[in-house]
């Protein structure tokens, strides 16, 4: 008999139905109970119940139905993290905010812990990560087994692999071992070009894309298992230049060249808001289970905005020009940190299903980001502006020396 006090919560979960890479329609009905008084009762702090007993018109997906008192099971996670990139801060602020709710964290890092690359944060603060009680590791997927040999996990999350060929070993092990719930890191940009932007859950993808193939396997395999679409991420120990674009050419009074006419749309994101809507499926394996989620803030901004927002973080003006990358005979993917394109999602299914909120602002995220920017004093680093000065040249711009 379990006795609960007068703050115990119960919830009583009813998942939404099982995708295959399209999420549902409706989202999962939760039902709350409280107790103003001592409550007792035969439910253990986490009772399953067979679908057979529940008598309900809708289907159930393979996750179980359950009832379990909220913030009950604490899990074990592995963080298997990319050792480069703009997703490898996701794994650090993930592996942070599961340890100070509690959960056991392990992030198996790429490669070597010597490597010149964890000389770059976020592993230059991985001593957080630890000093939180998480543990850090270095070693190849294919040789997971080995580099984890006797260890054991609820969840395991992918951060790393872009392809079947690096994800499937973690996939085959993770399931060899009794891993209750995978979650994998894939990318809004496996959406097709769309008429009808933003891009949401269960729009047309590219069939031959690595992510999607790498979705579809974890979807065969495991029963309880989710995958979240990133795009554009911002937040401090970001070490991919997004902002910083903006900022090396407004600190240093030269145009800001923009291809187009800057009013093009993406989505950048905190990282805090990505590890948020993780940390929500491990605690909430149920919701969350056979669902694609754009893992993105819930506001777009354009790039001319962005610029303006840079501008203002750095307290200078912004000299935006425009520019026809054909015309000025160079490629946009190269001069231009961004897809020259509207490209933005929006996290319908977060909200919807997991029950998750954005708390990016990019006005106060921008600011941190200058602050840091300034910190390490790329402010005067040395910088070749080539690519910039073909296309004012081409414009007839000048640029002050």
């Amino acid at each position: 008999m379990a006795t609960f006090a007068s703050s115990s919560s119960f919830s009583v979960l009813f998942p939404s139905p099982h995708s295959n890479l399209t999420p549902p329609s409706l989202s999962p009905s939760r039902l709350s109970l409280s107790s103003s008084s001592h409550l007792s009762t035969t439910l253990s702090s986490s009772l399953s119940i067979s679908h057979s007993s529940v008598t309900t018109s809708r289907r159930f997906s393979p996750c179980s139905f359950s009832i379990k008192a909220i913030a009950a099971d604490k899990k074990k996670v592995l963080i298997v993290n990319a050792n480069s990139g703009g997703h490898a801060v996701i794994g650090f602020y993930f592996a942070k905010e599961l340890l100070g709710s509690g959960h056991e964290v392990t992030i198996l890092t790429v490669g070597e812990e010597s490597s010149d690359k964890m000389k770059k944060p976020p592993f230059t603060r991985f001593s957080e990560i630890v000093s939180a009680g998480g543990k850090t590791l270095w070693g190849e997927p294919a040789e997971i087994g080995k580099v984890l040999e006797g260890s054991a996990f609820d969840v395991v999350l992918d951060n790393n692999g872009k392809d079947l060929d690096t994800v499937r070993p973690v996939v085959d092990w993770a399931k060899s071992c009794g891993v209750k719930q995978f979650l994998f890191i894939s990318s809004a940009g496996i959406y097709k070009p769309t008429e009808e932007p933003p891009h949401v859950e269960g729009d047309d993808v590219k069939a031959d894309a690595g992510h999607v193939a790498v979705e579809k396997y974890v979807a065969e395999v495991f029963g309880s298992w989710a995958s979240f679409r990133p795009q554009y991420m911002t937040g401090s120990g970001n070490n991919k230049d997004c902002e910083e674009w903006f900022f090396d050419r407004i600190v240093r009074d030269r145009p800001v060249p923009i291809p187009g006419s800057g009013m093009q749309l993406t989505v950048i994101s905190h990282v805090r808001d990505l590890s948020s809507m993780l940390t929500l499926a491990v605690e909430n394996p149920d919701a969350a289970c056979g669902n694609i989620f754009n893992c993105v803030s819930d506001r777009a901004v354009t790039f001319d905005g962005l610029a303006k927002l840079c501008a203002q973080a750095a307290g200078r003006p912004a000299n935006i020009v425009h520019y026809d990358p054909k015309a000025a005979g160079v490629d946009a993917k190269k001069a231009f940190p961004f897809r020259n394109m509207h490209f933005y999602a929006e996290p319908r299914a977060a909200k919807d299903i997991l029950g998750w909120k954005s708390t990016t602002n990019l006005t106060e995220d921008l600011k941190e980001r200058f602050d840091e920017y300034l910190k390490i004093g790329r402010d005067k680093k040395a910088i070749k502006f080539d690519l910039d000065d073909k296309i004012l040249e081409s414009l007839k711009v000048s640029v002050a020396v």
